[in-house]
């Protein structure tokens, strides 16, 4: 593939470099569009009378730098099947390279056996990305890092941090971060070293079966303004229980910050109950109508971090910058 990259005007030819999507986050595609500032591949993403997906692409793609922007969220199966089938379609019709985009990578927590003849589904859907035809992945905030060597392929793993950061700092000085659980701690000491700030841990603990579960802080937060961090939020329970368990010990506000809002079930009930006084996500994942409407979610988009990223991936630049 030759790219010329001088180009009057922009500096790049982005003429080799085509964008496809599925159903999954229509919004967040067209905003990364309109960043690189150029027009979304014509394709069909459909389903037949039975619900199989149908795929129709409707433009060539021979000897292109494709790339394909699907989160793996709700409906997860669905988005998966698009996903696959429209990177076959692709492959099939001769793009050279085809990079998988997958903003929110769905089945992440099944990344070991936790239980005896358990899967590891995390592992299985990086299988079937690599076999639909992919040659690469770009994705923001895996749920554990270690999902990257799950991959034969290469991957570029983005963290929102540096998105998230900018509004934190807008909220309050005096903060402090804390990690949910103990296997947050490494996400919650990265963005407290950002921000010169302290940190605290919320440890969770049974004392016996059936007894309710006992949050203890590690940390002083005492007058301080608690930032809780965590890479996703779904039932909302943990983080909410968090929040009550800090206010018992002296914060005087608490906030939240998560990259992927899964929200599922009664998650933005929860959340809107909850003496969280504003929870800051972005837009891996579309928000539900529900959510739209509660005043405690704000929304910052990673569309320019992704769109940063598939530029340098397409005129063969470092991406290592935007690893921080």
């Amino acid at each position: 593939m030759s790219k010329n990259k001088a180009v009057a005007g922009t500096g790049q030819d982005l003429s080799w470099l085509k964008i496809f999507t599925g159903n999954s986050n229509n919004e967040l595609v067209t905003k990364i569009c309109d960043q690189l500032g150029t027009p979304l591949g014509k394709s069909v993403v459909s389903t037949f009378s039975d619900g199989e997906i149908h795929v129709e692409i409707d433009e060539s793609v021979r000897g292109m730098d494709v790339f394909v922007i699907q989160s793996i969220s709700s409906p997860v199966n669905d988005n998966l099947m698009e996903l696959l089938i429209l990177i076959d379609a692709l492959k099939r019709a001769s793009a050279e390279r085809i990079t998988a985009v997958v903003p929110y990578y769905g089945y992440a927590r099944q990344d070991r056996k936790v239980l005896p003849r358990a899967p590891i589904s995390a592992k299985l859907v990086a299988d079937l990305i690599t076999t639909a035809g992919a040659s690469r992945i770009l994705t923001v905030d895996l749920h554990a890092g270690q999902i990257q060597g799950f991959f034969n392929i290469p991957v570029d793993h983005l963290f929102a941090a540096p998105v998230l950061l900018e509004h934190m700092r807008q909220v309050r000085n005096d903060i402090v971060m804390v990690s949910p659980d103990a296997g947050g701690v490494e996400r919650a000491r990265a963005f407290a070293k950002r921000l010169d700030t302290s940190l605290a841990i919320i440890d969770k603990r049974r004392d016996s079966p059936n007894v309710s579960q006992v949050m203890n802080i590690i940390g002083d937060v005492t007058g301080r303004t608690a930032f809780l961090v965590d890479d996703m939020v779904d039932t909302g329970g943990t983080l909410v229980r968090a929040a009550y368990a800090l206010i018992e010990n002296g914060a005087k506000a608490v906030y939240a910050c998560c990259t992927h809002p899964v929200l599922s079930g009664k998650a933005v009930k929860i959340i809107s109950e909850s003496p969280i006084v504003e929870m800051i996500v972005t837009d891996t994942i579309p928000l539900r109508e529900e959510a739209k409407a509660c005043p405690k979610i704000k929304v910052v988009s990673i569309s320019s971090l992704l769109a940063d990223a598939i530029r340098r991936i397409y005129e063969d630049e470092s991406v290592s910058c935007l690893f921080v």
